[in-house]
């Protein structure tokens, strides 16, 4: 969930059920439930996500996924207070790379006291 989306500007609907652990059938329900999420379309139909697309999912997916809201609550809080909720998101965000980041150093510790 905390891939960069920076490196390219279109993704495939594969490459962002992977950046989420999400299934592609979830991705196309969440388009059809969230107006929010807009992907490009080429000729044939398929799917092409930017970084754009990619914030809002993150965003649902913490509402859904981390929060457990259902759908329609999501929507309502989108609607009602999104600057918070994107606010709310960004501090989950930062929290679970600072979990990430003790967890080397715990790691790091572990290895350094066994050297002893």
């Amino acid at each position: 969930m905390g891939t960069k989306t920076d490196t390219k500007l279109y993704y495939s609907i594969k490459e962002v059920a992977q950046m989420f652990g999400l299934n592609e059938p979830t991705l196309r329900f969440w388009e059809k439930e969230f107006k929010e999420i807009t992907p490009r379309r080429n000729t044939k139909g398929s799917r092409f996500y930017q970084t754009e697309d990619i914030e809002q999912i993150r965003l649902i997916y913490y509402l859904l996924k981390v929060r457990g809201m259902t759908i329609p609550g999501a929507r309502q809080k989108l609607k009602d207070n999104r600057e918070a909720t994107v606010n709310q998101e960004k501090i989950h965000q930062r929290l679970e790379l600072i979990r990430s980041e003790l967890y080397v150093l715990v790691d790091a510790l572990d290895a350094y006291e066994k050297d002893r």
